[in-house]
């Protein structure tokens, strides 16, 4: 993806959704369906995005002819794969607080990494829907945990973007302290 927000995410036969990762600049999408013989997910666009689509009879010979290449898309898939890992983590060990604020730094810190961030602020696209899907949070948790960390001067919300105030503190609530976000191979 070269530009935009999306996400990746599975629905239940009931309809409701999980949100498995949010996709950045950079990001690869589609490589589950490059390998097997349909992706295992789906993707929703959360602002207009640009992509560059790369046909699956090639991947194979990314590998063969274009090993520097191949090692950037593994590197990618790699990465995705940790950032699922931090969001089973909150699912499965954090508390409200400790997850939003986990995504959000995350977030942030991957925005800011691409150069995204300015004076603090960067483009936040999510509804609080997203958040609870992502999350495993009902929306009215969601929106509770949301307040109470707006009212804790951690972060303030306007005109789709987030600026965050206390980032520091804010890592600390989630219990978040991963190293910075490594630097990624563009492609």
């Amino acid at each position: 993806m070269y530009s935009g927000w999306a996400f990746r995410f599975k629905t239940l036969p009931d309809g409701r959704r999980q949100i498995l990762n949010f996709l950045l600049p950079g990001d690869l999408l589609g490589l589950q369906a490059a390998m097997f013989d349909a992706a295992l997910h789906g993707i929703e666009a959360l602002t207009e995005v640009q992509l560059c689509v790369l046909p699956r009879r090639k991947v194979w010979a990314l590998f063969e002819q274009m090993p520097d290449l191949a090692f950037d898309v593994t590197w990618l898939g790699s990465r995705e794969e940790s950032i699922v890992d931090e969001n089973l983590t909150s699912v499965g060990r954090r508390s409200a607080a400790e997850r939003v604020a986990a995504l959000i730094i995350t977030l942030y810190k991957r925005a800011k990494a691409l150069g995204l961030v300015v004076d603090e602020t960067f483009a936040f696209p999510l509804t609080q829907q997203h958040i609870a899907d992502a999350l495993g949070l009902s929306l009215v948790h969601t929106n509770k945990t949301l307040a109470r960390l707006r009212r804790m001067g951690m972060f303030t919300r306007a005109n789709g973007s987030m600026t965050l105030t206390r980032p520091r503190v804010l890592e600390r609530v989630a219990q978040f302290f991963d190293e910075e976000v490594p630097l990624r191979p563009l492609i």
